[in-house]
């Protein structure tokens, strides 16, 4: 997908956003977090027999154990001598023992009585466990951009009702980073056959799919976003994005204004600096260049009348 010229992050102006501004860089948070619920939680349903939910759910729980442990025994900084075989024998042991169980559970004799075979119960048990272990896979961080900057509901919603600002990045760096567009419609569902061809057959063009389905798909109301990605591991990361502007919005402080570009004027590249203005008889924005003049007012120097004009007689 063709990736666009400039993209924008409405913010609130907090000590994060100023952190982030003045160490160049960017937040990548977990999708729980997100203010819609739904955002990369698809509905996994079931076209497969148990036959291939039992190879779906070995293999995501053989790649999370191995992933885990690998990771614990660096933290820890254990050193093994044969450390794939370890990796693989405690995850095939892992594996196996949850499939038993579910293979146990679904003789339970109260799906019965709810009119389920003991082979329809297992499915279900299984596609039950696929979810959970797929959506464990996907424990990235995202950090989400506009590509437009003069959206009255973004700065509502994400720039602090226009008290905020909005930076502006472009994607000259070395290396080029590669954003996302997010998918918008009213369908999340996600068969099982698509993930036994990715992770299975390792089918290329499913496994892509099977990744836009997850972590790209949105509800089509939120479609006024315009919303592209970046995804990266959990929290603050060094910016791979050009920073080559901030916007403020129609109620931002002039002191927050000030001390923004105050605190961004050692850079050595040249960001511009804009302010939000109402177009005059619509519901339009326009942004025009701040006013050089702010900086002749800040910071200020509170003085009583008699230091301003001398002891009064």
């Amino acid at each position: 997908m063709e990736q666009p010229e400039k993209i924008y992050r409405y913010r609130s102006f907090s000590k994060l956003t100023v952190d982030t501004l003045c160490h160049d860089q960017l937040f990548f948070a977990n999708p729980s977090s997100f203010n819609d619920p739904m955002d990369c939680q698809p509905t996994v349903e079931s076209d497969s027999d148990n036959t291939e939910l039992r190879a779906i759910l070995r293999e995501l729980i053989q790649r999370r154990i191995e992933s885990e442990t690998l990771s614990s025994l660096k933290s820890a900084k254990v050193i093994l001598s044969n450390v794939e075989g370890y990796f693989q024998n405690l995850a095939r042991e892992t594996a196996n023992k949850e499939l038993a169980n579910i293979a146990y559970n679904a003789t339970n004799p109260e799906y019965d009585d709810h009119g389920l075979s003991q082979e329809k119960t297992e499915n279900w048990l299984l596609l039950c466990e696929v979810q959970r272990e797929l959506l464990k896979q996907y424990d990235k961080g995202v950090c989400c951009f506009s590509s437009t900057v003069d959206s009255s509901l973004l700065w509502s919603h994400y720039g602090d009702q226009h008290q905020g600002l909005c930076i502006g990045y472009n994607l000259k760096r070395n290396p080029k980073p590669i954003l996302h567009k997010v998918i918008y419609g009213n369908n999340r569902t996600l068969h099982t056959s698509l993930i036994a061809r990715a992770i299975l057959s390792k089918d290329l063009d499913a496994k892509q799919e099977l990744d836009n389905n997850v972590l790209l798909r949105k509800a089509f109301p939120w479609s006024y976003e315009d919303e592209w990605r970046l995804f990266d591991s959990l929290g603050l990361k060094d910016s791979p994005l050009a920073l080559t502007d901030v916007t403020f919005g129609l109620r931002c402080p002039s002191s927050i204004v000030h001390a923004v570009i105050s605190a961004l004027a050692g850079r050595d590249d040249d960001i511009k600096f804009y302010q939000m203005r109402q177009v005059r008889g619509s519901y339009e924005l326009c942004r025009k260049d701040v006013d050089v003049e702010i900086s002749h007012y800040f910071p200020k120097i509170a003085q009583s009348g008699e230091e301003v004009f001398g002891p009064v007689d």
